[in-house]
């Protein structure tokens, strides 16, 4: 069971995020023990959940997440190593984004792959077209461990939901770690099927930009003027997504 000294908020905030490294694992979107998904605990403390240094994903539970501050060091006792510099991207844009409880970021091989296309994610696919106008570019700086790119990181990402770090991979934040998840699910699943519609070799057929921002006004919940609209589709994708979990992770609770 996870730790009793945890309050009942924290616990289901740790349960969550728990569930979410089991599915990016799940779902093969992990680069070993590298890349982090960190989330904000409430209280005016600034304090972080983020994966220990050194476990795979697939080994993640409630409680061995670390507790952290806004550098990015543990602030409660920890058997586990904490990599700081990891915490650059993510801590820049939790600091600059109170809507980003949530911050996922994956080196995926279809991620990086559109990372390094000159023209980024297409609309190649109702799935990219979620993001259409509504995601940003960071052009590569070398290994993020440099604080003064921090800055940098905050503009490009601007009000957006996701980012392109261009030659490095991908990033989404959400309100809830159930929210960045999914986006991250169907960013990679934009960008697989990018690059598997690219490796055809025939011309892509991309919609003009008007039915492509009709479309992102539709799946993002905007107004858009639809005759029909559907409000709990991602609530109940992620239910879903968590009698997955129970079912091949059962321990991501403890």
């Amino acid at each position: 069971m996870a730790d009793q000294q945890h309050t009942d908020e924290e616990l289901r905030l740790r349960r969550e995020l728990a569930a979410v490294y089991r599915l990016v694992a799940h779902f093969r979107m992990t680069d070993l023990i590298f890349t982090h998904i960190s989330l904000r605990l409430p209280g005016p403390e600034h304090h972080f959940l983020i994966n220990p240094y050194g476990l795979l994903f697939e080994e993640i539970t409630a409680s061995n997440l670390v507790k952290v501050d806004l550098h990015g060091n543990p602030v409660a006792p920890t058997p586990y190593p904490v990599n700081p510099a990891g915490f650059v991207i993510h801590s820049a844009i939790h600091a600059a984004r109170p809507d980003a409880h949530c911050v996922l970021h994956t080196h995926t091989k279809a991620g990086c792959a559109v990372a390094a296309q000159r023209d980024g994610l297409l609309p190649v696919n109702q799935m990219s077209m979620e993001f259409h106008n509504r995601i940003g570019y960071h052009d590569y700086e070398g290994v993020a461990l440099n604080l003064d790119e921090q800055q940098r990181l905050v503009a490009d990402i601007d009000d957006h939901p996701a980012l392109v770090l261009r030659n490095h991979g991908l990033l989404t934040v959400g309100k809830t770690a159930a929210q960045a998840f999914l986006r991250m699910y169907y960013l990679e699943r934009a960008c697989e099927i990018q690059v598997t519609a690219q490796a055809g070799g025939a011309p892509l057929i991309l919609p003009p930009a008007d039915l492509c921002e009709h479309t992102a006004r539709q799946l993002r919940g905007e107004e858009h003027g639809s005759d029909l609209q559907d409000d709990h589709a991602y609530d109940l994708a992620w239910q879903a997504l968590l009698r997955l979990v129970a079912r091949i992770a059962p321990d991501y609770t403890d």
